[in-house]
């Protein structure tokens, strides 16, 4: 019998001839990705067994594989997925126990103060203050290699994590040593760090990083000084685009790239790479390379941009994967995706076992896995239908979509309906915008001018990205909920499975199509008539109730707390009844102009009040007689507040601030009850309508900063700007009436809160805006948006 030849023939072959992907080393991956977590998770002892069974397991079946003269393929298969469960457990094991025991864990958990000698292992990342803190946080990774504590110094070789408000810290870079004082701390379960050490004071830098990562450091600040002159969110997103530095982008920008599902452009990944080392490779063909020195070319390509963009999770398998194509093309054999990326995995995996837990890593991996796997079937489906060239634009992010959506899922609890359209606008403007970042970059060192002129260039493209994911950001229900944790996870890709494996089924029935795709439309349109409102987990709603204000604010069962009801019953009434609110358990109605009461009434209609409460200035006196009168119909006494009250309702918590008894004259607007509102770990300023004097009054009262304010006399500019500044919101809400007599709100009140960082919702653009907590103190701002022919 002749040995078989490595041919074609090894590989499995479809219907019409073209080669299946080769799958099989991926239950090797697969199985590696499994107890490399499990490694991480299990006591020594537990993860020694699992290690020792599976290797006496895969050593069978590889006797099995090697005596098997049927051509069956099982066995090696099996063995090679039991040997590589073994290796990852065991490395994932050893390098999770020095984090459990040892000196500076034991430390750790005892709270105790230390002095380190560390490494710095990765760039610095500042985080935006969150909650109540009002200083910014700046994380650090590192690698602690002599502890000092109590008088006894110790020796050891584990990564910590360095929290710190100095700033100073971010001009560290990679590979630099420096010496600390903090205190330490228990980690997060599941960090692969051995501590946290909190450290109030600046580095104290005890040597130099190596010279890569100075000539590193140096082409990043070099791109991020090129880009300068750009507008803020093109300015934010070049570094992001080419090497994952969003430390810059806007929040605003950053949002709408979450919404419209383009998150994956601002870390470096697959795409990245093959971009920048396809165009070393088009240039070194027209430059007349050829042979081996190609694929050295490619490499040294490859190996540079590593190091400029950082080895993160996606970069290096963006790397390994690189390598081995490489390798492939070097020595001439036929390129087989999937077994590359699985090598890549398990390669990967052995060097840092912390990946299987990460999110970035599962989501470049699945859609690296759905390029290669489901766009080529999917390209040949839809070629029938369309031309090539756009068959092969709309398949790569359906299939990405479609195999990432559960991962996404996880970390988002919603599902984008905009995020195949956005990816394919986006498409044509990643390359030259990547390829011109990187140019400047190159450049930065050698001429400032040439690389500002390509940052200008790269310009164009990125407009365009950004563009797009503000327009599709903003579509009606951009993102539709979905179940969270791991059932809705599971549960959307049972949906999706059952889509791909019934969809050719009833596409091939004419009757069956047509329902499908009238269903499809059905869906699409419907979240643009009818948007879900109002969003899960609201805390706070500025109402659209024209020029006036109108701000509810969830109080739980026991009854919403409504500040003001604008000038109209039926817009407060729409307002708290798509809102579900039909108990109240609060009124406060800042001061007593119409733009702010007369819509009282329609609070009224059909729900319970426990209460209202009124500015003590009973002027105008018309209005406030109004008032008392619809009151007194629903059988509540008008109660003026003072300054210092503390009042509850469910979750919430709040003050009343102003007005003091010495607010200033008789003007009204000054006499407006200020209300600082505490939830969910939220401050929520609420001003009525104080003007400069009021606000010059309040400025020693309010404690600063905010996290949400409702921005004083609905945006005019009569505003104390330094009042503004001080309380440094994270949102603001304008309360004001489309294309309104009074030009509100103002653009020099604008200006003044977008240049303070503040994220800006307005009800005269914006229809009802909710305030919607996020995890460890975050907030988003939903929009509803206007309907046609709304006021």
């Amino acid at each position: 019998m002749t040995a078989r030849s490595t041919t074609t023939a090894d590989v499995p072959q479809g219907e019409d001839g073209a080669q299946r992907p080769d799958l099989r080393l991926v239950p090797a991956a697969a199985s590696a990705w499994a107890c490399a977590a499990l490694g991480l998770a299990l006591p020594a002892g537990a993860a020694a067994l699992v290690a020792a069974g599976a290797l006496a397991a895969g050593a069978g079946c590889a006797a099995l594989a090697l005596r098997g003269r049927d051509g069956r393929v099982w066995p090696g298969v099996v063995a090679a997925a039991l040997l590589v469960s073994s290796a990852a457990t065991t490395v994932a094991a050893l390098r999770a126990a020095p984090l459990r025991s040892g000196p500076l864990p034991e430390l750790a958990a005892r709270g105790a103060t230390a002095q380190l000698e560390l490494v710095v292992t990765a760039d610095p990342v500042r985080h935006e203050p969150k909650g109540h803190r009002a200083d910014p946080l700046v994380v650090v990774p590192a690698r602690a290699e002599r502890v000092t504590a109590r008088g006894e110094e110790v020796r050891t070789r584990v990564p910590v994590t360095v929290l710190t408000s100095q700033e100073a810290w971010l001009e560290v870079l990679p590979g630099q040593r420096a010496r600390v004082s903090g205190r330490l701390a228990a980690p997060r379960a599941g960090d692969p760090v051995a501590a946290t050490v909190s450290v109030r004071d600046e580095p104290v830098l005890t040597g130099r990083p190596g010279p890569v990562q100075r000539g590193a450091g140096a082409l990043r600040t070099g791109l991020r000084e090129a880009a300068a002159g750009l507008p803020p969110a093109e300015r934010g997103l070049l570094p992001g685009l080419v090497v994952g530095d969003t430390s810059r982008l806007p929040q605003e920008t950053e949002d709408d790239f979450a919404q419209a599902g383009l998150t994956h452009l601002t870390a470096v990944s697959g795409a990245n790479v093959a971009i920048v080392v396809g165009a070393v490779l088009f240039v070194g063909v027209h430059l007349g390379v050829r042979g081996r020195g190609l694929p050295a070319v490619g490499t040294l390509a490859l190996l540079g941009f590593v190091v400029l963009a950082r080895p993160q999770p996606s970069v290096l398998r963006a790397a390994a994967m690189g390598l081995v194509t490489l390798a492939a093309l070097a020595t001439g054999r036929r390129r087989r995706g999937m077994p590359a990326l699985a090598a890549a995995v398990v390669a990967l995996l052995l060097l840092d076992p912390w990946q299987a837990r990460s999110y970035g890593f599962a989501l470049s991996v699945l859609a690296t896995g759905a390029l290669l796997v489901l766009a080529p079937p999917l390209v040949q489906a839809l070629h029938r239908w369309m031309p090539l060239v756009l068959a092969q634009a709309l398949a790569v992010p359906v299939a990405a979509s479609a195999l990432t959506a559960p991962v996404v899922v996880l970390l988002s609890s919603s599902v984008s309906l905009v995020s195949v359209l956005a990816n394919l606008l986006v498409a044509p403007a990643v390359a030259p915008a990547t390829v011109l970042g990187v140019l400047a970059a190159v450049l930065a060192p050698l001429s400032d001018a040439a690389a500002a002129g390509c940052a200008h260039l790269a310009a164009v493209p990125l407009w365009w990205i950004v563009r797009v994911a503000a327009v599709c950001a903003g579509l009606p229900a951009a993102t539709v909920p979905w179940p969270a944790g791991w059932g809705g996870a599971a549960l959307l890709a049972a949906a999706l499975g059952a889509g791909a494996l019934l969809g050719p089924v009833v596409w091939r029935v004419r009757p069956a199509r047509v329902a499908a795709l009238a269903g499809l439309m059905t869906l699409l349109l419907q979240p643009a008539v009818n948007p879900r409102w109002p969003p899960p987990g609201w805390l706070m709603v500025a109402c659209d109730v024209g020029q006036g204000d109108a701000v509810v604010l969830d109080g739980g069962p026991g009854g919403a707390v409504l500040v003001d009801a604008g000038p109209d019953p039926d817009a407060v009434d729409r307002c708290l009844s798509d809102l579900g609110v039909d108990r109240v358990a609060l009124v406060v109605l800042t001061h007593f102009h119409a733009d702010h009461v007369d819509g009282l009434p329609g609070v009224l209609r059909g729900r319970s009040v426990a209460a209202l409460e009124v500015s003590p200035l009973a002027e105008p006196r018309a209005q406030a007689a109004r008032v008392a009168a619809w009151a007194a119909a629903a059988g509540l006494a008008p109660q003026p507040v003072a300054a210092g009250e503390g009042r509850a309702a469910g979750q919430l918590r709040w003050r009343v601030l102003g007005p003091s008894s010495t607010y200033p004259g008789e003007n009204v607007n000054d006499a407006s009850v200020v209300l600082l509102f505490e939830a969910r770990g939220l401050r929520l300023l609420l001003t009525g309508d104080v003007e400069p004097a009021g606000q010059r009054a309040l400025r020693d009262t309010v404690p600063a900063p905010v996290d949400v304010l409702k921005v004083p006399h609905h945006g005019s500019a009569h505003q104390d700007f330094a009042f503004l500044a001080r309380l440094h919101p994270r949102a603001a809400l304008v309360s004001a009436g489309a294309d309104n007599d009074y030009g509100h709100p103002a653009m020099a009140t604008l200006a003044a809160l977008a240049g303070s960082g503040a994220h800006i919702g307005r009800t005269d653009t914006d229809g009802d805006v909710a305030v919607v907590p996020g995890a460890e103190g975050g907030l988003g701002l939903v929009r509803r948006g206007r309907g046609p022919g709304e006021r």
